[in-house]
């Protein structure tokens, strides 16, 4: 019992954020161009800064464990090739295929990942580094699937949508922030006082602005569309990647915040700027929200049973 309330101290708080933003939607505190202007501004502002912020503070000389980041990138991209290769063979609409790909294996590692560290560590080492390993990763595969899978435009080349493409990688601000945030780091950049408060201060606006954010876009009637898929994905998502690599992760010795940063990586919800890369990238917004709304609502239940069998297993 003790591991149980363990587990629901480190999920539900999360996940009754969420709900608040939901609440506030329906009462008509916030509305459609909020959770548009959020998701905006997090993902241009507040996700970048805090990543920035996160790994710029970390002493990588110190720190760094090749090891684990090469873990989190080879894991990350066994994920992204395999559900690729999976989506080829059974999956006959095409137009379906980017998107059932992306927001299979792609987590919200910033946003969850971070904050359930903190929920039971109160700060994070190991989360930056997970970030490192996984996060450019996730934008640099996603790109590529939803680039080479969307539907072709009317008179658009192969060549054209590529070079699109490695712009987007280049432009994309939460790979910006982490090679800044990397290069803060390495070269130990000490800012002024004012500088790091006001950095902070914008950092600590992430998490729950995201969480509100996604509490507030949560419409449920979007996960009847495509039900079939959408359940696949979700299984993959929050059960059958973890199922495969944890008792992996726990052979090589990961343990602690380590441990609990590949769940996340492996297992947290799919992120909802899926759903905005998908859209702009002309694949199949509706099967993106669908597996996001899905995951999310499920990965209350799935994360706390995870960290119940990490916790009775004393590997956190």
């Amino acid at each position: 019992m003790e591991n149980f309330i363990f587990s629901l101290n480190v999920t539900v708080p999360i996940f009754l954020v969420m709900v608040l933003g939901y609440i506030l939607k329906r009462q008509g505190m916030l509305n459609d161009n909020f959770v548009t202007v959020a998701n905006r501004f997090n993902f241009k502002v507040t996700l970048p800064v805090m990543l920035f912020v996160d790994l710029s503070s970390v002493d990588i000389y110190g720190t760094f464990d090749l090891r684990y980041v090469l873990f989190c990138a080879i894991v990350s991209s066994i994920c992204f090739f395999g559900i690729w290769a999976f989506t080829k063979l059974f999956m006959k609409d095409k137009s379906m295929r980017g998107a059932f790909v992306q927001a299979s294996f792609r987590s919200s590692a910033a946003v969850m990942g971070l904050a359930f560290i903190d929920n039971i560590y109160g700060s994070s080492v190991m989360g930056p580094l997970m970030i490192i390993g996984a996060v450019p990763l996730y934008n640099i595969y996603s790109v590529i699937v939803l680039t080479f899978e969307g539907t072709q435009e009317e008179g658009e080349k192969d060549t054209s949508k590529i070079r699109q493409a490695a712009v987007n990688i280049v432009k994309n601000p939460i790979i910006i922030a982490i090679v800044l945030g990397m290069a803060a780091s390495l070269l130990k950049l000490d800012f002024p006082v004012m500088i790091d408060k006001t950095l902070a201060n914008v950092a600590k606006l992430a998490t729950p602005l995201a969480l509100v954010a996604m509490g507030a876009g949560f419409k449920g009637k979007e996960a009847l569309a495509k039900m079939k898929p959408t359940l696949v994905a979700a299984f993959i998502k929050l059960i059958g990647q973890t199922a495969v690599f944890i008792p992996i992760a726990a052979k090589m010795g990961f343990t602690g915040e380590k441990i609990i940063a590949i769940l996340i990586m492996l297992a947290a919800p799919t992120t909802p700027s899926c759903y905005i890369m998908a859209k702009n990238m002309h694949n199949d917004g509706d099967l993106t929200a669908s597996i996001v709304v899905m995951t999310t609502l499920l990965a209350a239940f799935t994360l706390t049973g995870w960290i119940f069998i990490l916790k009775t297993l004393g590997l956190i």
